[in-house]
This record gives C-alpha cells, sequence and structure tokens, in this order.
C-alpha cells in the first residue's frame, strides 16, 4: 500500500512540473504588434477632377491582410499593395480630385492576419480648376488646350517651329483688343503643328476678347455678326511652294522683325495639322495701311494639312486668303467679311470644294495670278453658293490667274446691275488652259446677263428662277455648327 502512494506522489509531481512548464511557455508566447501605417508628411497638391497618386508605407509585424481607403473631398482607388502576409511595404492610392477646390484628404486602414489594425491619413489640397487661361507668351512646347476652356490671347501668340498646339473640342479663344504691332493673332508657324479637331457638336470658337461667348454656345450673346476689327485672326504658314521670287516671304498682317511669319518653301506635301469644325469671328485688325489680317489666313501650307468645316463671320479683311501652297480646304463658310470672302495669291496650287459665301464687302472672289517666275499647277474652286448682297463685285481676275471654277450658284445681286464680274475677258484669254463651267445666276428684274457676267462668261453662266438652282454647295455641311446656320442665314 505504501508503494502505491509513493508511487501516486511521484506521478503527480511530475504530471504537475510538466503543467507548470506548460503554464511558464504560454505565458513567454510573444503576440506580434498591431500594424503601423505612414501617410506623407506633407500636403499634396491636385487640379480639382485630376488624379494624384499617394503613397502610404507599412509596418505589419503579424503579416499583412487586407486594406481600404476612404476620401473626402474626392475619390480614392487603391492601385497597389503588399503581398499577403508581407510584415512591410507600401500601399498607392489614386486620389481623383472633386469640382471644388480646398482641403482633401485620404484615409487608409491595414489589418493583420490577428486581426489588429491601423489607419494613418493623408492631406490634400485641391485647387480649383481655372476656366479661364490667359496666353501672354509663345508656346515653346507641346501644348493642348481643353475642352470646357477659354484661352486669352494677351499679345501675338506664335506656335514655334517643332511645337503642336491640340485645340480640343468646345474652345473658345479669345483675342485681346490691339491694332499695329500689338494686334493680337494665333500664328502657326513654319515647322509648327495644329491640332484644332472640333467636331460638330462641339466646335472650336476664335473671337474677340468683348464676346460674352462661353463654351457650348454657338451664337454670341452679345455681340452683333456685323462687328469686325475687333482683334487678328489665325494664321498658318507652312513650306511649301509659293510663287513669289524667294522661298521666304514675311506674311501680311504680321511685323517684319517678327520671324515667325516667314513662310513658303519647296516642300508640297507638307503638314501643318489638322483644322476641323472651328469658327473665326469678329477679327481683321490692322498692322499699318493696307496690312490687315485675314480670317484665315495660308501661306505656303501644303498638302498634308486637313482644313475641313471652317467659318468666318465678320473678318474686316479677307474671309480666307492664300498665299501660294497646295493645301485643299472643303466645307468654308464665309459671312460677312469686310473685303474680299475668297483671296487667292502666289500660285495657290489646291481646291476649295463646298462653300458658302454670304455678304462680302467687296469681292466674292479676288483671284491673283502667280507672281515671279514659279506658276505652279493651279487653283480649282467649285461647289459654292454665294449670296452677293453687298459686295462690289462678283470676281476680279488677272491676266494670268490660273483658276477654274465650276458649279457656283449667285444670287441676292443688287438691282443697278452694279456687281459684276471683272477683266473676265483677261482670264478667258489666259494662257493656262483653265476653263470654268457651271455658273448659274438668279438675276434681279430688269438686269441682264451680260450686264454683270461680261467679256463672255455669259457663254457658261445660265440664269435661273430662284429656288430652282442645281449647282451650289450641301447647306447641311454646316447646320447647327455655325453661328450663321443657327441665326437663320443658310434658309436661302
Amino acid at each position: 500500500m505504501k508503494k502505491i502512494n509513493l508511487l501516486l506522489v511521484v506521478m503527480s509531481l511530475i504530471f504537475g512540473a510538466a503543467f507548470l512548464n506548460s503554464c511558464k511557455k504560454d505565458e513567454t508566447a510573444v503576440i506580434p504588434d498591431a500594424p503601423s501605417v505612414t501617410a506623407p508628411s506633407s500636403t499634396i497638391s491636385v487640379d480639382a477632377e485630376q488624379s494624384v497618386d499617394v503613397s502610404f508605407t507599412i509596418n505589419s509585424p503579424g503579416g499583412f491582410a487586407s486594406a481600404s481607403a476612404n476620401a473626402q473631398g474626392g475619390s480614392a482607388t487603391i492601385l497597389s499593395q503588399p503581398d499577403a502576409a508581407s510584415t512591410s511595404g507600401t500601399i498607392v492610392v489614386s486620389f481623383t480630385a472633386g469640382t471644388t477646390g480646398g482641403t482633401a484628404s485620404v484615409t487608409v486602414t491595414v489589418n493583420d492576419v490577428n486581426q489588429k489594425s491601423d489607419n494613418a491619413t493623408a492631406v490634400l489640397s485641391v485647387a480649383k480648376e481655372e476656366l479661364v487661361i490667359s496666353v501672354g507668351s509663345n508656346i515653346s512646347s507641346n501644348t493642348t488646350w481643353k475642352t470646357g476652356k477659354v484661352y486669352i490671347l494677351e499679345t501675338r501668340i506664335s506656335v514655334l517651329t517643332g511645337v503642336t498646339l491640340t485645340i480640343e473640342p468646345g474652345v473658345v479663344i479669345k483675342g485681346k483688343a490691339g491694332t499695329g504691332a500689338n494686334a493680337t493673332a494665333l500664328i502657326i508657324a513654319r515647322g509648327a503643328t495644329i491640332m484644332a479637331e472640333g467636331t460638330a457638336s462641339s466646335p472650336i470658337i476664335f473671337t474677340s476678347i468683348a464676346d460674352e461667348i462661353m463654351p457650348g454656345e454657338i451664337a454670341s450673346p452679345n455681340l452683333e455678326p456685323d462687328l469686325n476689327g475687333l482683334w487678328g485672326g489665325l494664321i498658318v504658314l507652312g513650306s511649301a511652294p509659293i510663287s513669289a521670287d524667294a522661298e521666304s516671304q514675311q506674311i501680311e498682317g504680321i511685323p517684319a522683325s517678327d520671324q515667325n511669319g516667314l513662310y513658303g518653301g519647296t516642300t508640297a506635301d507638307d503638314n501643318s495639322g489638322v483644322i476641323k469644325f472651328i469658327s473665326i469671328r469678329h477679327g481683321g485688325a490692322n498692322i499699318g495701311e493696307g496690312n490687315e489680317i485675314n480670317g484665315l489666313t495660308l501661306g505656303g501650307v501644303g498638302s498634308g494639312t486637313i482644313i475641313e468645316n471652317v467659318e468666318v463671320v465678320s473678318n474686316q479683311d479677307d474671309g480666307i486668303e492664300w498665299f501660294g501652297g497646295t493645301v485643299n480646304v472643303k466645307n468654308a463658310l464665309l459671312w460677312n467679311v469686310g473685303d474680299d470672302a475668297v483671296d487667292t495669291d502666289q500660285a495657290w496650287a489646291g481646291t476649295i470644294d463646298n462653300f458658302v459665301i454670304i455678304n462680302p464687302g467687296d469681292e466674292c472672289f479676288e483671284l491673283d495670278g502667280p507672281e515671279g517666275s514659279y506658276s505652279g499647277a493651279g487653283h480649282t474652286i467649285k461647289n459654292g453658293t454665294v449670296s452677293v448682297e453687298g459686295a462690289s463685285g462678283l470676281i476680279d481676275f488677272d491676266a494670268n490667274t490660273d483658276v477654274n471654277m465650276k458649279d457656283i450658284y449667285f444670287f441676292n445681286l443688287s438691282a443697278d446691275g452694279g456687281q459684276d464680274v471683272e477683266e473676265y475677258d483677261k482670264y478667258s484669254a489666259n494662257t493656262s488652259g483653265f476653263t470654268s463651267s457651271g455658273f448659274q445666276v438668279t438675276l434681279p428684274s430688269g438686269i441682264a446677263l451680260t450686264d454683270v457676267f461680261k467679256g463672255g462668261s455669259d457663254a457658261i453662266t445660265t440664269v435661273v428662277d430662284a429656288g430652282a438652282a442645281t449647282v451650289g454647295a450641301d447647306l447641311t455641311q454646316f447646320n447647327d455648327w455655325t453661328w450663321a446656320s443657327v441665326a437663320g442665314k443658310l434658309a436661302f
């Protein structure tokens, strides 16, 4: 019996010691610390409606399990985070600011495998987006003018050689008032590029600082469509051939001291970019006697350039003037220009196809022949509708004008027959081999065809009743996006 009791005592001691040892081990087991999250120490700046990446560092002794991000004043998305069970790493959050300026924040919360957590908050400063932006110096690096904004030309602005200016749909560009050397204009210098691609629902508008129009509007809310000379215009220059004696000329409207006004060269397919769905208004400021800025000036612009859907409204000088080059223009509307609607010089060798002229101040067309020894391939003017109204004349030719005109309808001539085709006999006698065809005209009562189409041009011209013309422009190309359209001026 004593042996049994002794055995029980020994066993009790053994198990007791084991139990005590087990308890001691449990008491000394290490439980990992909670994770810690560190946010950037300085305030991060971001523009309204723009995004910025925010990096948080973490330490998670117990092993990383998950993370979440919440934002005030914007939205937050986790872009990257540590692998599961990692004990350290970085969490990158993309924060997109809201539409208003002020203070914003991003808070990141981290959980470890033991369900312990920590969080940290990054502070951001959101700058309210500027909707009206001043442009006061030449553009020397690739630049984008963004949809929904207004850009103010403080002076004559050039996009320099090798640089691209991109203008998104719906942008409004306003030129400040100025004359002489201070006339405002946007110049695309030779070797520079413009990518101005508006749309039929969101055209790009060039106008005066006096115009209260804002993005999304078509008609000016405060200016009449016959007010001109309030700023300069759009000038595009290239390296295509011109007929002047030198390959480099200074474009009219720009002081000779500004080397960004040079144009001309030997590259027929030169590419100055893309111009689509733009409206140019209230321009034509003078820099000197007989030296005005056109609505759209094209100097030595090559055939690699795309120009389609252009409206010029109320320019003090010409609507569009070509100085040599080879560029084509499609769908052009010229309304209330103070001088000539279409003016061609220096052996332009391209085509204008589908156009409308409404109420030019001087000639509907002033078509000059080549200058110097180079003559080029000639140019074509076709598919046009011309509402003559107050024009002084219909077409002014030189003896060597290198043009072929066809399928053009003239109407709204003056009742006194004072508007005519000037010097058509010289054009008919030129040696360039061009022949015009398909002219149609609606005449006022009491005016004969030979009163307005002189020198034999009646041979290619047909008199038609109002509304009965079978030639002319496709007016639907100008619907909705032009000021002329929304003003009802296309209801011929």
